[in-house]
């Protein structure tokens, strides 16, 4: 929920690739019908979005203007606006953004061939919204303090009196709110704020850290222990900074733990839109082979959900993590994390 991802993980040799991946596709068919343009609201890293809308852009010649800012903010901007959004695009980092503009009758139908593009599970049951590549939560710890061995094997375990003052947390990041609901649905309201108000007490002062990204360099410069985060703050972190200076590693709970979770990044056409057309264009690039690649091929460290389409070498192959079962149809809209972090003072 961080509205500055920008960082410093070679956005430029990002753009370069998507670039080079978008003119190989170009090479065989531009589809465009013609140049456009079009407004994209995204929530997503900048440079993942940059390196999308590069390749997009030298593949149809559809120019796309972004406004980048925090999903939580980015939505209740949409609604607000309501039928006069100047926006035709709105891409996440996670589902539930989506799946509440969905519930109020703001998204657009997306073309089939596009849903049909990724597995039907990771995109809306309605149509609305389709997903676009897929990150893990897990553990990031700090090697010199811990051995893979002492690490939990479940979120549940972050709340047990060993881990005071060994963790820091970062709810405010909207990627936190997702384990929420997973433990919520796995264990009940009672005990999802008992864990909540463990965690508040093990991570003492360091209970809201600003963002997702301070807490992965936290981690490894030895500020605390561990933490909880999607999979690819490590590895973007590894490649800023080098292997020969990271003192962290990345590590996943015990097979379908409810802290183990698979978040799904999407992107929906908004009802109002004023150019529908270029709009479907950008959802089918974004699932498409080129797309896709442009994510597998970058320093984004997301998973691509097109089958075919290999993720970055680096990541262990998705087919063989076993996430919870939780998935975007139970997460829905997300609604019930936010009042329960509230309840414990985190948020």
């Amino acid at each position: 929920m961080n509205s500055t991802r920008i960082g410093s993980w070679s956005g430029a040799a990002v753009v370069a690739l998507a670039v080079l991946a978008s003119t190989a596709a170009c090479g065989s068919q531009n589809s465009s019908g013609g140049a456009g343009e079009l407004t994209l609201y995204s929530a997503q890293h900048q440079q993942t979005t940059s390196a999308l809308v590069a390749a997009f852009t030298a593949q149809t010649g559809i120019k796309v203007k972004v406004e980048n800012d925090d999903e939580d903010k980015l939505t209740a901007k949409i609604q607000q606006e309501g039928g006069k959004s100047p926006a035709d695009v709105f891409y996440t980092e996670n589902s539930p953004w989506l799946a509440q503009l969905d519930a109020k009758g703001l998204l657009a139908p997306v073309d089939g061939a596009t849903l049909d593009a990724v597995p039907k599970q990771d995109s809306a049951a309605s149509g609305k919204w389709v997903g676009v590549s897929a990150r893990i939560t897990g553990i990031t710890y700090n090697t010199s303090k811990l051995t893979a061995a002492q690490l939990p094997k479940s979120i549940m375990n972050l709340a047990d009196p060993q881990w005071k003052d060994k963790i820091e947390i970062a709810p405010g990041e909207t990627d936190f709110w997702p384990v929420v609901s997973s433990v919520l649905h796995t264990y009940g309201r009672d005990r999802t704020v008992a864990w909540l108000q463990g965690l508040k007490n093990n991570a003492g002062s360091n209970d809201n850290v600003q963002s997702n990204e301070t807490l992965a360099a936290d981690i490894s410069q030895g500020n605390t222990d561990l933490g909880v985060l999607n999979h690819y703050y490590f590895y973007r972190l590894r490649t800023e900074v080098g292997d020969n200076k990271l003192t962290s590693a990345f590590a996943f709970f015990a097979p379908h733990d409810a802290g183990y979770v698979q978040n799904i990044s999407g992107a929906g056409v908004l009802a109002s839109s004023t150019h529908k057309d270029a709009a479907q264009k950008f959802l089918a690039f974004l699932t498409s082979t080129a797309g896709q690649t442009v994510l597998a091929t970058s320093d984004s460290f997301e998973y691509p959900l097109r089958a075919g389409v290999a993720a970055n070498p680096q990541l262990p192959p998705l087919a063989g993590l076993a996430p919870t079962a939780f998935s975007v149809a139970g997460l829905g809209t997300g609604a019930d994390a936010q009042p329960l972090l509230q309840q414990v003072q985190l948020l």
